[in-house]
């Protein structure tokens, strides 16, 4: 496994395994837990999921010593802000059944960012975080925020993926020392069906999903896939043992729309 190195020194594994839409929580605790016995060692999930307990559940089922889990979280919008973010993370930890968490993410621009900023902030300075961060956030919502805060985010979560690579905020990130995560790496599978994709594959005997999270992976950007089949879920793991050409990267970031591309915060990921 890679790893990335947030702002404050933290390390966090560069390909994870997303939870997003498994609403069935005995299908979600497998397929956490087959993540990350396939080697998986970040779990993506938010309180909107409405699966906290079933990651929690894989986690303890798994025997994998804690420490070597990066777990991540989110706030949901009608807790944003200083009293209910604190409230909404005791509730999540809980859930989790864990004694900390490793990410905690602002998950859409909305409501009081500021205020449960602020509580963030005092959580992670207890302890109870490793890392604060923000998804969904574009530059102008990354620069009112940092521009009234102790704490900078370690993290910015966003949609990106092959045909949508929202230049301007990772360039934005990188240039402040953010860690750009992307959600919807395959671009909800529509881009599992590229053409053009589909060639790049072939010439390196892999699949569409295997070179979209390889490109994702070699800017230096975090990809969090996500699966219920088992056979899919070790698929996207092995993307370390081949590497694509620098003509092929610019190929790829160069090319057209592919997927679905919800980048307005509106219509992104809930």
């Amino acid at each position: 496994m890679k790893y990335v190195t947030l702002n404050n020194g933290v390390k966090m594994p560069i390909l994870g395994f997303g939870v997003f839409q498994i609403d069935d929580m005995k299908e979600c605790e497998e397929a956490v837990y087959n993540a990350l016995k396939a080697g998986y060692r970040l779990i993506d999930t938010a309180a909107s999921y409405g699966n906290e307990e079933a990651v929690g559940r894989a986690i303890k089922r798994s025997g994998i010593p804690r420490e070597e889990i990066f777990v991540t979280t989110k706030l949901w919008v009608s807790d944003a802000n200083y009293e209910k973010a604190k409230l909404a993370f005791e509730t999540s930890l809980k859930k989790l059944d864990l004694e900390y968490i490793d990410l905690y993410l602002i998950h859409q621009p909305f409501n009081d960012v500021y205020g449960a900023w602020r509580a963030m902030t005092e959580l992670y300075k207890e302890g109870k975080i490793k890392a604060i961060g923000v998804s969904n956030f574009l530059v102008h919502h990354l620069e009112e925020l940092m521009s009234d805060c102790e704490i900078k985010p370690m993290v910015d979560q966003i949609e990106f993926h092959p045909g949508h690579n929202q230049k301007e905020t990772v360039e934005f990130c990188k240039k402040h020392g953010i860690v750009v995560e992307a959600w919807s790496p395959l671009g909800r599978g529509v881009i599992l069906e590229n053409e053009f994709l589909a060639g790049i594959a072939q010439k390196y005997n892999k699949t569409i999903a295997q070179i979209c999270l390889r490109w994702i992976i070699q800017q230096e950007v975090v990809a969090l896939p996500k699966s219920v089949t088992p056979e899919r879920i070790k698929s996207n793991f092995e993307v370390f043992n081949f590497e694509l050409s620098e003509e092929d990267m610019d190929k790829i970031t160069n090319m057209g729309p592919a997927g679905y591309t919800g980048s307005d915060p509106n219509l992104g990921r809930y």
